[in-house]
């Protein structure tokens, strides 16, 4: 896949002793004594000591919790946290510097519960690990504590989308009102899988299209509708850190589906955030032999790495660990 320049956004985060990228000097020193004891937050990355994380999914995927959330350094992984957001699965979750070995399903676990939280507060565990070839590592423990492997494909474009003509009866444009805003949430809540509670999905989507809405106001991304008339029929979000764009949620209300529509706004939005940021490469995730990743690899999108780690919470299927594996 395409070698992508780091992103100084993504990658500027503290590298504590055994993870790649620490270099010791007297300041560092200092600050990773005042980390011991508790005294410093590690969420602003202009502070922080670059670790070069190699993923391209994850380093963008930070570009969230380095906005309004928090990224901590420790010896061998990352908590990342999104106070705004606890039911947020993956804005609250572990990264680590390598894939699962043998023994670690319960040093693991036990990092989480105490980074993140346990019962009856957090109900899901979410581990990360940067391995953009998919190494799986040992996950094996973990598929029999009742974990699945989430696997995805990270596609990158380095040139604009070409502006292609809508669907009839479509138009593209940027969410500005509270209406709009509000109809995004109603069409991603519409478009979860129907194994997640309704009503816990709404407060999730809520509380995430409130900090999109944050990130577009300060000049660091936006939100995309498609409109059929005066009613938002698709929708996804486009971001931006050190140059690169990231998508996100990319959803179509189920009867306006197998119309080029989605197709249509990702081109739209992609063209807009290339030309008005002047981003060098666009970046977006799919999950793996997925519907979307094929649609994203006609629109001129192409494979870079993979993205893995893995996924334990009440709604899930107990039959997807096994087929994990």
């Amino acid at each position: 896949g395409p070698t992508l320049p780091k992103c100084r956004l993504c990658v500027e985060i503290a590298a504590p002793p055994g993870m790649p990228g620490a270099a010791p000097t007297g300041r560092h020193r200092a600050l990773q004594r005042a980390r011991r004891r508790g005294g410093l937050r590690r969420s602003d990355a202009r502070t922080r000591q670059q670790m070069q994380v190699r993923s391209l999914g994850y380093r963008t995927d930070l570009l969230f919790p380095t906005f309004d959330g928090e990224v901590l350094a420790r010896r061998g992984y990352l908590a990342v946290r999104t106070p705004s957001n606890p039911g947020f699965y993956w804005g609250n979750f572990l990264l680590y510097a390598r894939p699962p070995g043998e023994g670690d399903v319960a040093r693991w676990r036990e990092d989480f519960r105490r980074e993140i939280g346990c019962p009856p507060d957090v109900k899901h565990e979410t581990f990360g690990w940067d391995s953009p070839e998919g190494d799986l590592g040992c996950v094996e423990p973990f598929l029999r504590e009742g974990f699945c492997v989430s696997r995805s494909v990270v596609l990158t474009r380095r040139e604009p989308p070409a502006p292609d003509s809508p669907p009839p009866g479509i138009e593209a444009r940027i969410l500005v009102s509270d209406s709009d805003w509000q109809q995004a949430v109603a069409c991603q809540v519409a478009c979860r899988d129907q194994g997640f509670d309704e009503q816990a999905y709404r407060d999730f989507r809520t509380r995430s299209m409130a900090r999109y809405r944050r990130m577009a106001d300060a000049g660091r991304g936006g939100w995309f509708g498609a409109f059929s008339g005066d009613r938002l029929v698709a929708d996804l979000g486009v971001f931006h850190g050190g140059g690169l764009g990231r998508y996100q949620s990319v959803e179509t209300q189920p009867e306006f589906r197998r119309r080029g529509i989605a197709g249509y706004l990702v081109r739209v939005a992609g063209h807009h955030a290339m030309v008005e940021h002047r981003l060098h490469s666009l970046v977006i995730v799919a999950e793996e032999a997925s519907d979307a990743a094929r649609l994203y690899h006609a629109l001129g999108f192409r494979h870079a790495e993979a993205q893995v780690g893995l996924e334990r919470w009440p709604e899930m299927d107990p039959g997807d660990a096994a087929e994990a594996g």
